[in-house]
């Protein structure tokens, strides 16, 4: 995938690729940790390099959600969507609505030339509905 896009293979782009891979959703710091469970000595800088290059070249995807730390993860290319839990922050993917990419049909696109749309879902995830009907 690094070579196909282009990206000198080096360890730590490879294993931030592996802990993006494993880690859906998951911010910087829990991808900081995975990568230094596979190399200890990386540096911080490292793997924010690797992840800033992973995104321009289009291999994981840069989501932040308001509110949120930033996100990353390698579903790429879909335009799908996200539901965060306003109770835990806790992020899933959602399928575009129907038909082929509905929300790429903005209303008035202003002369843009429209390739992706950023629709993000808001609501209480099953386990904190769960843990609320306990209380």
């Amino acid at each position: 995938m690094l070579r196909g896009a282009s990206l000198r293979v080096t360890r730590p782009r490879v294993a931030v690729l592996g802990a993006v891979t494993e880690n859906a959703h998951a911010d910087t710091e829990t991808i900081l940790g995975a990568v230094r469970e596979r190399l200890p000595d990386v540096s911080h800088q490292a793997v924010y390099d690797s992840l800033a290059a992973l995104s321009a070249a289009g291999i994981v995807r840069r989501i932040q959600p308001s509110g949120s730390v930033a996100r990353y993860e390698t579903r790429v290319g879909d335009n799908h969507h996200h539901v965060v839990c306003r109770s835990c922050g806790s992020i899933a993917d959602v399928d575009c609505a129907v038909g082929h990419a509905p929300c790429l049909t903005a209303s008035d696109d202003n002369g843009f030339v429209v390739d992706e749309a950023e629709v993000i879902y808001w609501g209480t995830c099953p386990q904190c509905q769960a843990a609320q009907r306990k209380n």
